[in-house]
């Protein structure tokens, strides 16, 4: 194939990749239904570790907002990402409008520097790599999005384990379920659990059910364990269930998965340092075996 022909190729398939990324959003924007359906913006919470807003990136990308969103962005499951995260929508689009221009300004700048200082790169390379460096730019909001989600959703399963195992303590006495549960999330000040006692406050000041709170904080950080403990305390509102013993046996399940998911990162990092020891001792064996290797090749 030919040096021209192979550039075309490429081109065509970066036209046909530009389009399906320009589409794609069009396409998987979320209804009308959705929308009104989607859970209303978290309260504030003091001192909480929300991605900071503005920046050099929010400055740089307002102008592209209005562009981005009528494009259907951010899509639904990123919609999701930074509610957990409780980030604006703005400040997304405009860290996605920054790294789209980015990707559009530097790698020519690169090219001309490289041409200037007498390198050059074959156009394939040239488009391919270019190709790359958009793309990752182009995912690298979703991509930290999805990382703070799913930190916060973790940090928020194990606040719900902790509430867990205070609330069997304040039943056992002889505290009643709401009391209970106000005064378990009262012990500690991190954010998650700061949280679970405004969501509290707030459904009280509502007059709503308590356990509509903790299914709201459920869905919003993706927890099944806030889902299950309000499904608990709804059936002990409406039907004066005795939730005592599966409230303790829910807590004992949510610390062995605690403890499992502790064991299963301990191991994930053990067999992360075996590869560089590895590597170690391989140079190690290098270092001492070239003497006599070389020798061996020279005498012969």
């Amino acid at each position: 194939m030919s040096i021209p022909l192979a550039v075309a190729a490429l081109g065509g398939l970066l036209v046909a990749g530009g389009l399906v990324a320009a589409l794609w959003p069009r396409l998987t924007q979320p209804s009308l239904a959705e929308r009104l359906s989607d859970p209303a913006p978290p309260l504030p919470i003091d001192d909480a570790p929300t991605a900071p807003s503005g920046g050099w990136s929010r400055m740089l990308g307002r102008p592209g907002v209005p562009v981005l969103a009528g494009l259907g962005l951010p899509t639904r499951r990123t919609r999701q990402h930074l509610s957990a995260c409780e980030k604006p929508v703005e400040d997304y689009l405009a860290q996605k409008a920054a790294m789209l221009g980015l990707a559009l300004v530097v790698p020519p700048a690169a090219g001309a520097m490289l041409t200037v200082s007498g390198l050059s790169l074959r156009p394939t390379w040239a488009l391919g790599a270019w190709f790359v460096f958009a793309l990752l730019l182009w995912m690298g909001p979703d991509l930290e999005a999805r990382d703070q989600a799913r930190e916060r959703s973790e940090q928020m399963r194990h606040t719900i384990a902790a509430v867990c195992d205070l609330v069997v303590i304040s039943l056992a006495g002889g505290a009643g379920v709401q009391g209970a549960l106000h005064e378990a999330t009262r012990t500690t000040d991190t954010w998650a659990m700061r949280a679970l006692r405004t969501s509290l406050h707030t459904a009280t000041l509502r007059r709503e059910p308590t356990w509509s709170a903790l299914q709201e904080l459920g869905e919003r950080y993706q927890v099944p364990a806030a889902t299950d403990l309000a499904a608990s305390l709804r059936l002990a509102g409406a039907d004066g269930a005795r939730v005592r013993a599966s409230l303790a046996a829910k807590a004992s399940t949510l610390r062995g998965q605690h403890l499992a998911d502790l064991e299963a990162e301990a191991h994930a990092a053990t067999e992360r340092m075996s590869l560089p020891v590895v590597l170690m001792f391989a140079g190690f064996l290098l270092l001492i075996g070239y003497p006599a290797v070389s020798l061996i090749l020279t005498s012969v």
